[in-house]
């Protein structure tokens, strides 16, 4: 024990010895605690944070990766891990040595999520069955790659549950211009809405909008953040991958719409919020143009899914598409395949076409 009670403030510190990344032995001392206990808590992490020693319990394992991860993940992907972990896991393995947990450990944690049922005797879905061990399996595979675990037991048991796979839903362009003409009436939401239909932007993509984002001139929309709403408090982070940091290029139309809209908002500064209204606000929003219009309901997400429907409608190619969109050329090819046949039978159409001349010249 390293920790000493300081007699002239009446707090305590901690001065602590231990080996650096280069194997010398090198001092710390912290000062300032009120109480022995934290005082001792907050040695008992250092000294976790600088151990390759896996020969603790998960519980003090999970507070040495939380540590490592916190400022690497998004805040709400962050509360997420969080939430699962301290309910669905930690009450299993908290005081459990991590070098100790075998495979049938986690078999027999799995079958007991599998086999919960609550009041009404409904069991967990299987997607979230299948996120729960996702995320015990990735702190195993951080023990591996970085405190020298031997194995990941989760990883040897495999998955449970799976990933349920969501309907694809879109609007034809009449449909989305139909439910255009009844949402007309709030400037906020239709012009929104146009963004979302025609650039094809991620919800938070858009409602983290300012107007230094658009340049009129070029005609184009910079995406380089995303809004998220997280305990009451607006956050903007980080797109949701790299892939997601580009320019999208606006319609003549949607540019000459979106700088009507801005002049008539009063004294808007460039880093404001073009569209200072919540997710909730354009579930409502798109709930009641529906009604109104008569439109199918659909989820906003799958406006983005009208937009790229419509583009391959149009003949454009799949990498022209991925880079407009945010996403990586195989995804698009994945999760838009079935739309894509109608594409390769004109290819094949043009191509007899060409062979045709080729055999007349």
């Amino acid at each position: 024990m390293a920790v000493y009670k300081n007699k002239s403030n009446n707090t305590w510190y901690v001065s602590v010895y231990y080996k650096n990344w280069q194997g010398s032995t090198d001092r710390k001392v912290k000062r300032g605690f009120k109480t022995k206990r934290e005082a001792s808590e907050w040695e008992r992490t250092f000294l976790l944070q600088r151990s390759d020693d896996v020969d603790m319990t998960f519980g003090a394992f999970w507070e040495l990766y939380k540590a490592d991860l916190k400022e690497k993940i998004r805040e709400n992907t962050w509360n997420t891990k969080i939430s699962v972990i301290e309910k669905k896991v930690l009450p299993y393995f908290q005081n459990k040595k991590l070098c100790e947990i075998k495979p049938t450990d986690i078999m027999s944690w799995q079958n007991e999520m599998m086999g919960y049922r609550d009041s009404a005797g409904k069991p967990y879905s299987k997607t979230y069955l299948k996120t729960i061990h996702n995320q015990i399996s990735a702190i195993f595979n951080h023990a591996v790659k970085f405190y020298d675990l031997k194995s990941n037991p989760a990883a040897k048991v495999g998955n449970m549950g799976k990933e349920q796979t969501k309907e694809m839903q879109f609007w034809t362009k009449p449909e989305y211009l139909k439910f255009a003409e009844a949402i007309m009436d709030k400037p906020i939401s239709y012009y929104a809405f146009e963004i979302l239909y025609w650039c094809g932007l991620r919800l938070g993509e858009l409602l983290a909008l300012t107007s230094a984002d658009l340049d009129f001139e070029k005609q184009t929309i910079r995406i380089n953040k995303s809004y998220q709403r997280i305990k009451q408090r607006d956050v903007i982070t980080d797109p949701k991958t790299p892939k997601s940091i580009r320019t999208v290029s606006m319609p003549d139309f949607l540019s000459d719409e979106l700088q009507d809209y801005i002049r008539s908002l009063y004294k808007i500064g460039k880093d404001d919020r073009l569209f200072p209204i919540t997710k909730s606000y354009l579930h409502r929003e798109m709930k009641r143009g529906c009604e109104e219009s008569g439109v199918k309901r659909i989820r906003i997400h799958d406006l983005r899914h009208s937009h790229v429907s419509l583009l391959i409608e149009m003949g454009f190619s799949v990498v022209a598409i991925a880079d407009r969109v945010g996403h990586e050329s195989i995804d698009i090819t994945y999760r838009y395949a079935h739309m894509l046949p109608s594409a390769q039978s004109d290819m094949a159409n043009k191509l007899n076409i060409e062979r045709g001349l080729q055999n007349v010249s």
